[in-house]
């Protein structure tokens, strides 16, 4: 299935109807990329909520109708399930372009650093080619992504990312001479 913008409007504005109180809907990774026009299409829908426990239910029960409409994968991961999330993340998530009606829920890209750190911690190929799509487009500076890891690495450890936090630390390094090679 290829997920369009025309796919993510759509299912926005019908979980946003399902909710009766304000909340915030992220879209993570390719979602946000497809959202933004970077990317054209992807081939699962990436996203996060946060919502009183009240709301959690009607928004999972929305969440499952949409995506067997769309006949779409809609994975429903917070990154603070995956990794310790640095300090100010709630202030660099960053509001979508053109968002649609979505009732109580406004509609939010994660925070890039978070999401950057979520998916090294997973190390897949896609997971890198992601990253330095989000450092080409100016949605993520290196520099930035060193203060920020110099704060929460202490934070990892192998019962928080699943893996040892001097593992993480190769990963990083690994990212950060797959950016130098492609800067030139």
């Amino acid at each position: 299935m290829f997920i369009t913008r025309d796919h993510l409007t759509r299912l926005a504005i019908h979980l946003g109807r399902a909710v009766a109180h304000p909340g915030r809907l992220y879209w993570i990774g390719e979602t946000s990329l497809v959202w933004e026009g970077v990317r054209r299409w992807t081939d699962e829908i990436e996203l996060a909520a946060d919502l009183d426990a009240a709301e959690r239910s009607a928004f999972d029960s929305a969440r499952a109708v949409a995506a067997e409409e769309l006949g779409a994968r809609v994975v429903d991961d917070h990154p603070d399930e995956v990794i310790p999330l640095p300090d100010g993340w709630r202030d660099r998530c960053r509001p979508v372009s053109d968002p649609p009606a979505t009732g109580p829920l406004e509609l939010l890209h994660f925070d890039t650093v978070s999401v950057a750190f979520r998916f090294l911690a997973r190390g897949d190929e896609e997971d890198y080619t992601l990253i330095l799509a989000l450092l080409e487009n100016g949605w993520l500076e290196k520099g930035e992504m060193d203060a920020q890891l110099d704060a929460v690495l202490p934070r990892f450890s192998f019962d928080t990312i699943a893996q040892d936090p001097e593992e993480f630390r190769r990963k990083y390094r690994g990212l950060g001479q797959m950016w130098r090679a492609r800067r030139g």
